[in-house]
């Protein structure tokens, strides 16, 4: 990657905070964007109307700081999921958000990867019309790079890409290096994140815990977004998220200097 390094939180860290609190947490602690977690109990979700979107999209802009995603909850590789990608592209859209995040969800089966492509090559004629980009995230079935290349190497179109999660391409064995050398040609943004151990994965500050932060980074070369993903909606007991937020993106900048 290349250019500036940007900073990004998941709303996944602050879970059900107003819009304007977002905001003025990013503001505070000199992130550059956020991404939106679009679920009906969250403030922003494909179910809002064209005058709650504007206000949303005109409160980010206000204050300087993009809309990095819309990280929607669809499972592109279950042939039984109903989430309409459609509608998460629109919202992307409406708030001026690059990117929209879809998960794989697969079975584990022989078919998992033949549901995905089919259903990201349905969607990518819209997403291109709206200018947005669907990122397919290293997740569950399709864990590591090598997996989610896999589909996006068939999918053959610049609307699809991929998220790249370093706690779950870790989780699937694979190298940061080599996690990084399979997306490349695909890769929207990173999701950060730090966990204790394999088998305890609640949210922990940035550097706190065992994944290959530096490495990953290294890998990446600098530039690009990377976005933390601080899992507290998950996990009500781990520390809030804002009383970290400056220490973890001073980390990240720290890790990503040449």
């Amino acid at each position: 990657m290349s250019g500036r390094t940007r900073y990004a939180f998941s709303t996944l860290g602050v879970p059900g905070l107003p819009v304007a609190e977002v905001v003025r947490l990013a503001v505070a602690h000199g992130y550059d964007g956020v991404e939106l977690r679009a679920h009906p109990e969250e403030p922003v979700h494909p179910g809002l109307g064209a005058r709650q979107r504007a206000r949303v999209a005109a409160e980010f802009a206000a204050h300087g700081v993009s809309v990095l995603g819309v990280a929607g909850y669809a499972r592109v590789a279950d042939p039984d999921d109903t989430e309409p990608v459609d509608a998460l592209v629109d919202l992307a859209h409406d708030l001026g958000a690059p990117h929209v995040r879809v998960f794989p969800g697969g079975r584990g089966g022989p078919d998992d990867d033949g549901i995905a492509v089919r259903r990201l090559r349905t969607v990518c004629a819209l997403a291109a019309e709206r200018g947005v980009r669907v990122l397919l995230e290293t997740h569950d079935s399709h864990r590591t790079g090598a997996a989610v290349a896999r589909v996006l190497d068939r999918v053959r179109s610049p609307s699809a890409g991929a998220l790249w999660d370093v706690m779950h391409t870790w989780l699937g064995g694979e190298s940061p290096a080599d996690s990084y050398a399979a997306l490349a040609p695909h890769l929207g943004y990173v999701q950060v994140k730090d966990i204790a151990s394999a088998q305890d994965t609640a949210p922990l500050p940035l550097g706190a815990g065992v994944l290959p932060l530096a490495d990953a980074l290294a890998a990446l070369g600098g530039g690009g977004w990377l976005c933390w993903e601080y899992e507290k909606r998950w996990y009500p007991e781990a520390a809030g998220l804002a009383g970290l937020l400056t220490a973890g993106r001073e980390r990240l900048a720290a890790l990503a200097r040449p």
